[in-house]
């Protein structure tokens, strides 16, 4: 993720104000991402840290070095020269000179890709697609060279390769899309963060207020560029204490009833069933790590309940309750089904309802309770269990961080994708998005989306320019660093970094997600 990223510090006023602890180290110094801290800060927004501390949990000196999770003030992809956001097509495109290679073409959509069947792999040969005003059939075509490369996101890739034929046949079929190819795990195996939060009354400032005043307006407002970035992962002992233990092998109990129950594996195809198997071990697995299971985020932007109040937001990071992605018509500009069900597994239930818990605390606990004269919602009369469970599914929304619909899997597993992004049974197509990854991830999605991106660009330059590829890196990389030495330092931490590419047989290769600026690219 180093590669797409050039880091600014934060000033030292910045630094002090916001009590914001940093490695430059862990960050990158040439990408096109710009990332810094925000040029202006609020003095509840300081207390974050030192709050956490005093519930008991770890605050981090460095949550971009690759162990995310305690409590931190997290960077933000802000341009620091003009306080603005960097993105994608600021980064990667707008630089660009013309190019003879490179035609972005807006405002269409992709229908289906058109396959030669000729050979026993189908080969793509040309994409299909329509401008967004519906035009008349027969929808225009582009050739494919070498290959298609398929980025529409965990929603946008499983359609487009529904819609061209490939996926689960009883999906296809029932959709009345001729199979292509059948590919059961496409669509399957959907995770989603699921979030709610306390809202407060607060006598401190709120970005809410500046904004209503006028203080935010105009370019390059150092006030404008104020994201709600005070954030905490908190892992199992936060959330359970001395239970945590016992919680782990309840749910490791429920795997098998869970592994068959519809509502929480949709597909019956053994393959996927038993890719839920394995996503869902290995998400037991590490539920006694440091690793996050629930996001804490400080909301100061303002909320329903006025400008004079901020929130704790709690949101749910490794579910044990996955759903789907399917097509139900042959009309590629109907939108998808997407199920996700969410709150299908009880421990999810339990997992978030003692987040939120954690989050009324935060509220309670000096020194931000020193800013707090009211708990607006869920309010006093919400404190049993069952209280907080009827209430939880009252009010949880998405995070809109969906992932894992054309998960990198073993091809028995369910999977869509190989080491090297390929969809299995398809000749020159790969997915390079977040709908790639097998398991859900304690992270936000933009910064390993990048990560990935820069990736996919390694793997594909590797066959075609016979660059290094990412595995081959990886290689030469612990190679170097198994060499003694004679001293050692936090500071040249080596990155555990992506394995894509490394080993085909590994279910889980890495933590990151892609979304690119077109649904597909044409090589």
């Amino acid at each position: 993720m180093k590669m797409s990223e050039t880091f600014t510090p934060p000033s030292a006023e910045i630094q002090s104000e916001g009590n914001i602890l940093y490695n430059a180290g862990s960050h990158g110094t040439s990408g096109p991402i710009h990332t810094t801290y925000a040029g202006f800060v609020l003095p509840l927004f300081g207390q974050w840290g030192e709050t956490l501390g005093n519930i008991g949990v770890h605050v981090s000196p460095d949550g971009d070095g690759g162990q995310g999770w305690g409590a931190f003030v997290s960077t933000s992809a802000i341009n620091p020269s003009n306080w603005t956001r960097s993105y994608s097509k600021s980064a990667y495109i707008d630089p660009l000179p013309p190019r003879a290679n490179l035609h972005i073409m807006s405002n269409q959509t992709v229908t289906r890709m058109i396959f030669d069947n000729s050979a026993d792999t189908l080969k793509a040969t040309a994409v299909e697609y329509a401008n967004n005003g519906y035009q008349q059939k027969p929808w225009p075509t582009v050739g494919v060279n070498k290959e298609v490369i398929i980025a529409g996101g965990p929603v946008g890739s499983p359609n487009i390769l529904m819609q061209s034929g490939v996926g689960p046949a009883d999906k296809l079929t029932a959709a009345g899309v001729q199979v292509a190819h059948a590919l059961p795990g496409v669509g399957q195996h959907a995770q989603d963060h699921l979030s709610t939060q306390v809202i407060f009354r607060t006598t401190a400032q709120t970005t809410a207020q500046l904004y209503a005043a006028g203080a935010i307006n105009g370019t390059g407002n150092p006030i404008a560029s104020f994201v709600n970035s005070a954030i905490a992962y908190t892992n199992i002992t936060d959330l359970l204490g001395d239970y945590a233990a016992a919680f782990q092998q309840e749910v490791i109990a429920n795997m098998s009833a869970s592994t068959n129950d519809r509502a929480l594996n949709p597909s019956s195809d053994p393959t996927v069933t038993k890719g839920y198997q394995t996503v869902y071990q290995a998400t037991v697995d590490q539920m006694l790590t440091p690793a996050g299971q629930v996001e804490l985020l400080l909301a100061m932007t303002g909320t329903s309940a006025g400008q004079d109040t901020f929130a704790v937001q709690a949101g749910l990071q490794h579910p044990f309750s996955t759903g789907e992605v399917y097509i139900a018509t042959p009309n590629p500009f109907d939108y998808p089904v997407i199920n996700p069900n969410y709150f299908s597994h009880q421990a999810d239930v339990a997992l978030l309802r003692e987040g939120i818990k954690l989050a009324r605390k935060v509220g309670q606990t000096q020194p931000i309770s020193n800013f707090v004269t009211a708990e607006v919602s869920p309010g006093p009369d919400v404190q049993t269990d069952e209280q907080w469970d009827a209430w939880l599914r009252t009010v949880v929304s998405t995070e809109f961080h969906p992932s894992c619909t054309c998960a990198m899997l073993p091809l028995d597993q369910g999977g869509v994708v190989d080491a090297h992004l390929k969809v299995y049974g398809l000749a020159n197509v790969r997915v390079a998005d977040s709908s790639v990854f097998p398991l859900s991830f304690a992270a936000h999605l933009m910064a390993p989306t990048y990560g990935l991106a820069e990736q996919a660009a390694m793997i594909i330059k590797s066959q075609y320019n016979g660059t290094p590829s990412p595995a081959a890196l990886q290689t030469q990389t612990t190679t170097a660093t198994s060499q003694p030495t004679e001293t050692s330092s936090s500071n040249n931490k080596v990155s555990s970094g992506f394995k894509l590419a490394a080993s085909p047989s590994l279910p889980m290769l890495f933590a990151a997600a892609l979304t690119l600026l077109v649904p597909i690219v044409l090589l």
